[in-house]
């Protein structure tokens, strides 16, 4: 029997923030579920999921890994869940509420409409709509933004966007163990073997706030990753090795 909706979570060391998106979450529509995808959070994340799951019960599901593996490598772990459970409609999202989820139904509902393939919650899509990033993070994710655009020719102004609603045709037509990034490249290379696969790509505008609790997993080997993986991407698009 199909299902309808899931959302993806990746989390490590989200205790903080966990028990009150599950129930954000899981609030806004009946037909949501929840996945967690946890890296073995010494701060307990895993047990604030499985405590939740004894209120929301088969809304709530939970994959515990061994260690912190990486965003990537989650969310292809989420999506072959989601497809083998015969989900409609994939999303992802942040665990820190940078991401809000009484804008996860606009997502679904474009997606549902019909609208695009693919609906991506955008930062950039009308202007900068981020909350209390200082100056550097912005100028450096805009920037990120602009060089991937130049680079891959994606049709969207925020690549990096790690909150979007996708058509499990998309992740059956793209193969999704063929995804070899794992940082914010992942989003990239993501949207881009869509595109580049034939489905449509549209942006809804978000606010972006930054996270009040937890901490940023950002780092240097992420920023790096992205800059050399489009190239390697543009490359692979041209040589028919995508």
């Amino acid at each position: 029997m199909s299902k309808e909706t899931l959302v993806i979570v990746p989390t490590y060391n989200e205790a903080n923030n966990i028990s009150e998106l599950i129930e954000q979450v899981i609030n806004q529509d009946e037909n949501i579920d929840l996945l967690i995808v946890d890296d073995g959070s010494p701060d307990g994340t895993a047990d604030l999921v499985k405590e939740a799951q004894n209120k929301f019960g088969e809304q709530l599901h939970l994959i515990e890994r061994s260690g912190k593996l990486g965003l990537g490598t989650a969310y292809v772990e989420g999506f072959k869940y989601g497809l083998n459970q015969g989900y409609s409609y994939i999303c992802e999202m942040d665990a820190d509420f940078s991401h809000n989820p009484k804008d996860l139904p606009k997502l679904i509902a474009e997606v549902k409409a019909g609208n695009a393939d693919v609906a991506i919650g955008s930062r950039y899509a009308k202007g900068i709509s981020i909350i209390n990033w200082p100056l550097s993070r912005l100028i450096l994710s805009y920037s990120a933004n602009l060089y991937a655009r130049f680079i891959t020719g994606l049709p969207i102004f925020d690549t990096t966007a790690g909150f979007k609603c996708i058509h499990r045709k998309v992740l059956e037509g793209i193969s999704v163990d063929k995804i070899r990034s794992n940082g914010y490249a992942f989003q990239i290379e993501l949207h881009f073997r869509a595109w580049q696969a034939g489905f449509s790509l549209t942006e809804v505008a978000i606010i972006f706030r930054e996270r009040e609790e937890g901490v940023s997993k950002m780092s240097k080997s992420i920023v790096w990753e992205a800059i050399w993986r489009v190239w390697t991407l543009k490359i692979q698009s041209i040589f028919g090795t995508l």
